[in-house]
């Protein structure tokens, strides 16, 4: 048996480093378009007490002043919450958040400057690692014998206004399921509302809508006397285990073995993905979270020079394998590089 697992568990790791060599060697490398120099101010995901972002931004630095050593990083990664600000007041050049941008931060930029705020793709987040964007899988209980859903279901599931269907889905019979499960009601656990990663799901699966499942059954992180936290993905398939008519919302790092996840489509028609890396990385599960990095740049004005050296440097063979060598956010495909280069020029 342990050999058996071994053996899978290397095939895994085999497959998974071909694939990035794949993915990796098809990159442009860097070659400085212009020599610059001076301070680039950066901002975003990060805190006082955890530098999220420290050791990614090491490996960023120190493989671009190789090529511009004429360069100094500033790094101000005091949290995705004060980064587009310090764009538009003027503190920063560059804003990496650690999700996708708010509405309420790209408003404000746009209140402030008259102008919405620019930025391209540098990552894709996690598939299973805490602080790093990881990414929204479904779940079901163990006796469940559904294996994928559509959006569409889930929205139906999870919403109450449903921007993406028709209706309401209440019961397992909605879903196709007949016998003991077709009159069932299904109980949805999800995050906290007010919580990022449910903030996430307004905006990916509700398509914007605030109206939810008064049903659902939310999670927040708890603090244990001895300080260790009690995650709220964990809490949440910890009480779908313990209920075969639940489905919910949280991440691979939990998985226990009464839950399995669920394969998802985009739309109704669509091919099902599984949350692997290779499917995030290809843009193919449908959920995948992004890791951007924004700036300043007036309608008509070219980029600032500093700004658009390393970004492309950040775009290239050797910023995405420093992702790699990190080890906690994803790198980019080949065609995600291609589109993010473009928004440069």
């Amino acid at each position: 048996m342990f050999r058996q697992c071994f053996a899978i568990v290397a095939m895994i790791l085999f497959s998974t480093a071909r694939f990035y060599g794949q993915n990796l060697e098809a990159l442009p490398h860097y070659q400085p378009g212009q020599m610059v120099a001076g301070t680039i101010r950066v901002w975003g995901h990060g805190s006082f007490r955890r530098d999220f972002m420290g050791r990614l931004m090491k490996y960023w630095e120190e493989g671009f002043r190789k090529y511009q050593p004429q360069i100094q990083i500033e790094n101000r990664m005091y949290g995705t919450a004060s980064a587009i600000g310090a764009l538009y007041t003027g503190a920063g050049d560059l804003a990496i958040l650690g999700e996708e941008i708010r509405p309420a931060a790209a408003a404000a930029f746009e209140r402030v400057l008259h102008y919405p705020p620019e930025g391209v793709e540098i990552a894709t987040g996690s598939l299973d690692v805490r602080n790093f964007d990881y990414a929204h899988v479904f779940f079901v209980h163990e006796d469940n014998p559904i294996s994928k859903l559509t959006l569409t279901q889930l929205d139906g599931i999870f919403g109450d206004e449903h921007r993406r269907g028709p209706r309401n889905i209440r019961t397992w019979g909605e879903l196709g399921l007949a016998g003991e499960w077709k009159d069932k009601p299904i109980h949805p656990y999800g995050w906290r509302l007010d919580d990022d990663f449910a903030l996430y799901l307004q905006e990916a699966l509700l398509m914007g809508s605030h109206k939810w499942n008064c049903d659902l059954r939310a999670f927040a992180h708890i603090t244990n006397p001895d300080g260790t936290v009690y995650d709220h993905g964990k809490r949440i398939l910890d009480a779908l285990a313990r209920d075969p008519l639940g489905i919910a919302v949280s991440n691979l790092r939990y998985m226990s073995p009464h839950v399995k996840p669920l394969a998802l489509a985009a739309r109704d028609g669509e091919p099902y993905y599984e949350a692997t890396k290779e499917n995030l990385v290809e843009r193919k599960y449908p959920l995948t979270r992004i890791i951007p990095a924004f700036f300043n740049r007036a309608p008509g004005q070219p980029l600032d020079p500093k700004v658009k050296e390393f970004l492309r440097y950040l775009l290239s063979f050797e910023g995405q394998q420093d992702i790699l060598r990190d080890a906690n956010y994803l790198p980019l495909s080949q065609n995600a590089i291609r589109e993010q280069l473009k928004k440069l020029d």
